[in-house]
Formats: structure tokens, C-alpha cells, sequence
């Protein structure tokens, strides 16, 4: 919107200088008038083309700075998003390791206790 505004007042000014420079060079004076009074339009129409200039530019710079400073805002966020999701995730998963580890141990008990009764069985026969 800024870069609107913008370019509306360039085409404001530079209008503004071309009417007055026709203006000038129709007007019933002397040469040396006329040719002073189109330097002096064309200098204040540069001052006040800088001077956009320079606001627009001001205007350009705090509003990246603003746009930095919340992309590394919500940047934050997330990675701290993230990161609370990732533990979550670790931790369920050491839940489920540790649930494995329990049926294994219970798996490997009864694969003990059936392989003792084989051989029982197997010395009694």
C-alpha cells in the first residue's frame, strides 16, 4: 500500500512539474525569467522528490525490520513446538521400549520355565 501511495505522489509531482514547466515557458516573460523560474520549480519539485523518497525508504526499512522480527517471532514459536512434540514422542516411544522389554522378559521366562520342564521330562524318561 505504501509503494502505492508512492508512486501516486511521483506521478502527482512530476505532473506538477511538467504543468508548471509549460506554464512557464508560455507565460508572457523574458527568456531569463522564464528559464530561472523553471530551475526553481525543478528544484523544489526535486526537494519534495526526495523527501518521499526518503519517507518512502524510512518506511520500507522499519516495516522489513517489523516483518524480521515476527518471522523470528513465529520461527521461535515453532521450533519450540517442536520440540515439545519431539519429547512427547520420545517419551511415548520409551513407554512402548519399555513395554517390549517387559513382554520380552516375560517370553524369555516362560521359554526358561517350558525348556526346564522339557528337560525334567526328558530325565525322567
Amino acid at each position: 500500500m505504501a509503494n502505492n501511495s508512492g508512486t501516486t505522489f511521483l506521478a502527482l509531482v512530476t505532473g506538477a512539474a511538467i504543468g508548471a514547466g509549460l506554464g512557464l515557458l508560455y507565460a508572457p516573460d523574458k527568456g531569463e525569467n522564464t528559464r530561472k523560474k523553471i530551475n526553481k520549480e525543478a528544484k523544489q519539485a526535486k526537494k519534495r522528490l526526495d523527501k518521499q523518497v526518503s519517507e518512502t525508504s524510512t518506511h520500507l526499512s522499519e516495516s522489513a525490520k517489523s516483518a524480521k522480527l515476527n518471522f523470528e517471532s513465529k520461527l521461535e514459536e515453532t521450533l519450540s513446538s517442536a520440540s515439545y512434540k519431539a519429547d512427547d514422542i520420545l517419551s511415548a516411544m520409551e513407554e512402548k521400549l519399555e513395554a517390549l522389554r517387559e513382554k520380552n522378559a516375560k517370553f524369555h521366562k516362560e521359554a526358561k520355565k517350558e525348556e526346564i520342564k522339557t528337560n525334567i521330562k526328558n530325565a525322567t524318561v
